[in-house]
């Protein structure tokens, strides 16, 4: 019983990782990536779906990104979900290409890009430390209604503060990983 807590309470963790991982993913770094841009929705026929649903997203270089419609007549909607983003990029169409140039980062960006990645990791520790105050509920009601002791209460406990530190730990190297690469110049 324990043990599948325990599994469950890691599993959980790992996933606050992985959507943090994804997170960072999205924020641009001077360097092209096709995650910045596979996310954005583009009108497909009356239905929004994701770029990359309608086109192939490749880099052709460190700073520009190359789209290719599957279809000549989605240009145009590719071209308007890159303009319509908040991610400041001008797209560059040449017949059925799309090339997407990215702007060097300014020092006050990369900054304000810092203050962004902090307040993820924040997000993600916080979420790590839900799961760990989710677990430690499950385990205080096994312990009131007497199915575990207190010894191996105060143990799973343990073990699960030992987990919810690895965690946290995954998550400011993660941190400092994306800080220095955000301002490397």
């Amino acid at each position: 019983m324990l043990d599948d807590i325990k599994k469950d309470a890691t599993a959980r963790m790992h996933k606050c990782i992985v959507v943090f991982q994804g997170d960072l993913k999205k924020l641009r770094t001077g360097r092209a990536h096709p995650s910045l841009i596979e996310h954005l929705k583009v009108e497909y026929y009356g239905n929004d779906v994701p770029l990359q649903q309608v086109a192939a997203i490749s880099i052709e270089d460190a700073r520009t990104l190359l789209v290719s419609p599957w279809e000549k007549s989605m240009v145009g909607p590719i071209e308007k979900a890159i303009y319509k983003s908040e991610l400041g990029l001008t797209p560059n169409t040449a017949g059925t290409v799309i090339r997407i140039p990215l702007p060097p980062l300014t020092e006050e960006r990369r900054r304000d890009m810092t203050k962004v990645v902090r307040a993820e990791a924040e997000n993600a520790r916080v979420s790590v430390r839900n799961v760990r105050r989710d677990v430690l509920a499950d385990i205080k009601e096994l312990l009131k209604e007497k199915m575990i002791s207190q010894d191996e209460e105060r143990r799973a406990q343990e073990e699960i503060q030992k987990l919810t530190d690895k965690h946290v730990a995954e998550v400011d190297s993660l941190l400092a990983a994306k800080e220095k690469e955000i301002l490397q110049v």
